[in-house]
């Protein structure tokens, strides 16, 4: 093996695969500082902060194959020391072209030709724009009159969301020289033809705006995704050690959650979000008002899901037991009774997704709180939650310079309670975190 180095050699890197997927692989071991895309080669030099951080990478990748997109890639230290501005002018082999490929990666909301044409059109006349869906993801060509626009596009937006915490952009030169758009709709659009028909004869203009190629770009079974089960790869790689927990499968595609037998009394959408999103990010939820003890709840993708069905289910909440299991809904229309938590920033999984994962449990009697005044006292934390049930324990500690602190209540349904009603609740000019220990006493 070659003397180890912050700097990874990446080999089978296709041209199907991203800067954004590279990253998203090697994330969760340390900060990367410098990727460079050997497009010719089908390679990639990936710096790290430090060399830990490397040693970190390829040891955990010496037990798990690690793939993008169904491709194996393979990786090794690579003889650089540290990347040069040479080794990162070798990168640039992707020509600049007046088409650009785009991926949109966390899409949460419909992405149709007028959304990207809003996007892109500040930065150039836009010729013509044809989406479609592949196994990377939703996809747009996007043609500009002029190369020098599309430069500067993907300058620009490159990395960006087009959302606030979601529908991220990822955008490289394409290598055709024309798009051919035979259909104007929200699928793609000649905007030098507005002539053009909307659809092809005998089929149906009411399709969602994605999921669907259209024109000649037309794919094979597309389906609408919540968050992409690729960009959770490689933090659900790092925090179950390659594997996943006893009980959990991974090849759940359902995002949409039923609980029932909830107390309606006692319920409400924050309520159940604090709980739900312990597992992962919540889009929306949805109270049944012909059904006031049931409840959908939209998770970020199949995966988080499972994991709620999985450690929820028979869960005691407000004196009732759970019974929490996927539904036939494949998501949650939004509408007036619905309440919104994609843009949260209570979301758990946006940052620190691997750690969140690992922290995964059914309740426990122990609850830990995070983000506590630095002045906090021990009497304050139990002045905060002793309505919610007997506090067997508790204890205020620093960690890097942040007070936490561990409370242990008689039983699992009162720690519950506790963290279901006072989760991202004020405190003294903070907002209190609190999840489930896994800790047996204090």
């Amino acid at each position: 093996m070659a003397e180890p180095s912050k700097v990874i050699h990446v080999r089978n890197v296709g041209h199907e695969i991203s800067e954004n997927d590279l990253l998203q692989l090697f994330q969760p071991f340390g900060v990367i500082t410098k990727l460079v895309m050997l497009r010719a080669k089908n390679q990639a030099l990936l710096q790290m902060q430090d060399i830990p951080s490397a040693v970190s990478a390829l040891q955990f990748y010496a037990n798990v194959q690690p793939s993008i997109r169904g491709r194996n890639v393979y990786i090794q230290f690579s003889s650089h020391q540290e990347l040069t501005t040479m080794d990162q002018s070798q990168g640039r082999e992707d020509e600049p072209n007046r088409i650009l490929l785009v991926t949109v990666h966390h899409m949460l909301y419909p992405i149709t030709v007028d959304v990207l044409h809003q996007v892109f059109s500040p930065h150039g006349y836009v010729e013509k724009i044809v989406t479609f869906q592949k196994s990377a993801g939703f996809q747009a060509l996007i043609q500009y009159q002029s190369r020098q626009s599309a430069v500067t596009a993907r300058s620009t937006l490159q990395g960006r969301n087009i959302y606030d915490g979601c529908c991220q952009l990822d955008i490289q030169f394409s290598n055709l020289d024309e798009l051919q758009v035979n259909y104007n709709n929200d699928r793609s659009r000649d905007f030098t033809n507005p002539n053009l028909p909307t659809e092809q004869k005998g089929r149906s203009s009411s399709q969602p705006g994605y999921g669907d190629g259209g024109s000649m770009y037309g794919v094979q079974g597309s389906r609408a995704v919540g968050f992409s089960q690729m960009a959770n790869a490689a933090a659900i790689a790092a925090a179950f050690g390659g594997g996943l927990p006893p009980g959990i499968t991974g090849t759940n595609e359902r995002c949409t959650v039923l609980v029932a037998n909830l107390n309606p009394d006692r319920i409400d959408e924050d309520k159940l979000f604090n709980l739900f999103s312990i597992y992962g990010n919540i889009v929306r939820i949805k109270l049944l008002r012909n059904k006031p003890d049931h409840a959908l709840i939209q998770m970020g993708d199949g995966f988080q899901a499972e994991l709620a069905v999985h450690f929820l289910k028979g869960a005691m909440l407000f004196g009732k037991r759970l019974e929490v299991n996927f539904s036939k809904h494949a998501n949650i229309t939004q509408g007036a009774d619905t309440h919104e938590y994609v843009n949260s920033n209570l979301n758990r999984f946006n940052r620190n997704a691997a750690k969140n994962y690992r922290y995964c449990c059914s309740p426990t009697k122990m609850i830990h709180l995070s983000t506590l005044p630095q002045d906090i006292t021990e009497e304050e934390i139990v002045s905060l939650l002793e309505e919610h049930g007997t506090i067997v324990n508790s204890k205020v500690f620093e960690m890097n310079g942040k007070k936490q602190a561990l409370v242990q209540f008689e039983t699992e349904e009162q720690a519950t309670e506790a963290l279901v009603c006072k989760h991202a609740s004020p405190l003294s000019g903070s907002v209190v975190r609190i999840s489930f220990s896994q800790l047996q006493n204090i």
